[in-house]
């Protein structure tokens, strides 16, 4: 089975074009319209946004001399079964782990 995953590629372009700090996009996008906090700006380089503006994708665009699919890259991942220690059957994903509560004795007199 296989799985599609975003992969948001800002801060590779970034890098690309010598842009090394989540800041040096504040004033390129105010130039462009775009005002957004120094918190929003970290979190848009840092992390895959779950959603995303249009003036914000072709600010970014513009600023970077790239197209959306240069940020958006969709690619298939292959699902895998792992045996994980401890359980009786085969685990489809992380999230599926739990942690083992731990037991702690107390030394004998």
């Amino acid at each position: 089975m296989t799985t599609k995953t975003i992969a948001w590629r800002l801060r590779t372009l970034m890098a690309e074009r010598g842009m090394f700090k989540t800041t040096d996009l504040l004033e390129p996008l105010q130039t462009e319209g775009v005002t957004l906090s120094r918190e929003q700006v970290f979190r848009l380089v840092t992390q895959t946004p779950q959603r995303l503006n249009v003036e914000v994708l072709a600010a970014l665009c513009t600023i970077l001399d790239c197209t959306p699919s240069d940020l958006l890259v969709l690619e298939q991942a292959a699902a895998r079964s792992v045996q994980a220690t401890g359980t009786s059957g085969r685990i489809e994903d992380i999230g599926d782990l739990r942690p083992v509560p731990a037991r702690i004795q107390r030394p004998k007199p």
